[in-house]
């Protein structure tokens, strides 16, 4: 059969660091990224004899957030379990995870598509994470392999999604969304280059038109959104290729290799009973107390898709815009504090992202900065807005205005007048720079008079020159028209 023929069927595991002062069973400090080898371990997350786990209520109450946020059902109790499996990162022997009562189930959430669809969410769990090896490699071959244990024991939720995408675009929006969701309600960073996000792919084909699934390969620790894409739509190919030519597809465990641009097999892929599950003997059940849940409910942040609609519904401004101006929570709450500063009004809400997108987001980026150490306050960008709206500057002098607001956090209007940026629409002024700009255009003057309208572009650029970027363009446009009549 032919890919045209087959159907792709995608099912994500994604593994979210909680975003905890500490580790999910001990004290020791959580987030130790870049930090020396084995420096934040103590005994019990080393796994050493006679220590016991104490479970971290902040750990809880971010899980159950994280839940309540992608619409899932709370278990009023769950149970944690050891899953058992011998690893040199794996200090106890075993993980503390849970099985077959996980903390939540059946919730799911929308991507954009198109079509947009909605993608159910089996399950969501809390576990800790293992340690990581750091392999030394020589010039010609692998000399030795270390453990860090300073991961070893740091919360994680892990969320199973339905086998319900159906195209590796599909797998890119839910990782999108997902990571958004989680990052709005405070629950992870997700930042995937220091390991707090991680996805594994399962993936099948099956003849269009079949309900039975096919054989799933597993793609293990995909680090990157678009590693997802990439590693979904090889094995695609590399299942289709096997079924075409008569072969068998294997249920295996692969990794992806991004520099060939192939999966390559890692381990025949373990069932449950590899890993011989049983209930923590040393945790006792874990209750949803309804007034825990009542407050984590209450607190719950405005989501982004939610925050979106009212943007577009309330401001009028883009769904593009919206999009934009909800690219983070700190964005968010960044734009709309500008908004209250300037106004309700549509057209300052559409200056507004027009000055955060074009001038703002541009200048972080740049400068490697995070919205919430911006030198520039949403009162300066209110500020801005009401000069643009009242017609003091151009957008020349906004620029000017905005990059000596982030040099010296000083109030723009004050910056106006000090550095004289002020728009210029004095008519007798405007004629005199207008004439001298017909006079040294001649072509583009003999141009617009033959109807070529882009001809005037050359004699406005004069006039804005001849007034460093201060006269009124509405102004000079008029004029210029007024003056070949």
């Amino acid at each position: 059969m032919t890919a045209n023929e087959m159907e792709l069927v995608i099912g994500l595991e994604v593994h979210c660091q909680l975003n905890t002062a500490s580790k999910l069973f001990c004290s020791c400090p959580s987030g130790s990224f870049g930090a020396r080898a084995n420096l934040n371990v103590c005994p019990v997350c080393t796994g050493q004899p006679g220590t016991l786990p104490v479970l971290n209520r902040q750990a809880v109450e971010l899980s159950f957030s994280a839940a309540l946020a992608l619409g899932c059902k709370l278990r009023d109790v769950s149970i944690f379990a050891r899953k058992n499996y011998f690893y040199p990162d794996l200090p106890k022997g075993y993980q503390i995870s849970q099985y077959e009562e996980p903390f939540s189930t059946a919730g799911a959430l929308e991507i954009a598509g198109p079509p947009a669809k909605r993608i159910g969410i089996h399950r969501i769990h809390m576990e800790e994470d293992a340690g990581k090896l750091v392999h030394d490699i020589g010039a010609e071959e692998l000399d030795y392999s270390l453990a860090d244990y300073n991961r070893a024991g740091t919360p994680l939720i892990e969320i199973v999604s339905e086998p319900e995408m159906r195209s590796s675009e599909e797998a890119f929006q839910y990782l999108t969304v997902l990571k958004e969701i989680l990052q709005y309600v405070g629950v992870s960073h997700c930042d995937m280059e220091k390991g707090e996000m991680r996805c594994d792919a399962n993936v099948s084909v099956r003849p269009r038109g079949q309900q039975e699934f096919g054989t799933r390969a597993e793609i293990k620790n995909l680090n990157s959104f678009r590693n997802v894409k990439d590693a979904i739509d090889y094995e695609f190919r590399r299942h289709c290729e096997l079924i075409k030519e008569g072969g068998k597809v294997v249920q295996e465990t692969r990794l992806w290799d991004a520099n060939r641009g192939v999966t390559e097999p890692m381990r025949s892929k373990e069932e449950a009973h590899d890993y011989r599950y049983f209930p923590e003997p040393d945790l006792v059940p874990l209750e949803a107390e309804p007034a825990m849940v009542s407050r984590l409910k209450s607190a719950l942040p405005e989501l982004p898709a939610a925050m979106r609609a009212r943007l577009v519904s309330s401001y009028k401004i883009s769904e593009y815009d919206a999009g934009v101006m909800t690219g983070s929570r700190a964005l968010a709450r960044y734009y709309e504090d500008c908004l209250k500063d300037s106004g309700d009004g549509a057209e300052a809400a559409k200056l507004a992202a027009n000055l955060i997108s074009n001038e703002l987001l541009a200048k972080l980026h740049a400068e490697g900065v995070g919205i919430e150490k911006s030198p520039v306050s949403p009162a300066h960008i209110a500020s801005l807005v009401a000069l643009s709206k009242n017609g003091v500057l151009t957008s020349k002098g906004i620029k000017e205005v905005f990059a000596k607001v982030w040099e010296t956090r000083e109030d723009p209007a004050g910056l106006v007048e000090k550095l004289g940026l002020a728009k210029v629409s004095d008519e007798g002024e405007l004629t005199k720079w207008v004439e001298e700009a017909l006079s040294e255009n001649p072509k583009a003057v003999t141009d617009l008079r033959a109807g070529k309208e882009r001809a005037i572009g050359a004699i406005v650029g004069t006039v804005m020159k001849k007034s460093r970027g201060k006269a009124d363009p509405a102004v000079v446009n008029r004029l210029i028209l007024e003056k070949l009549k």
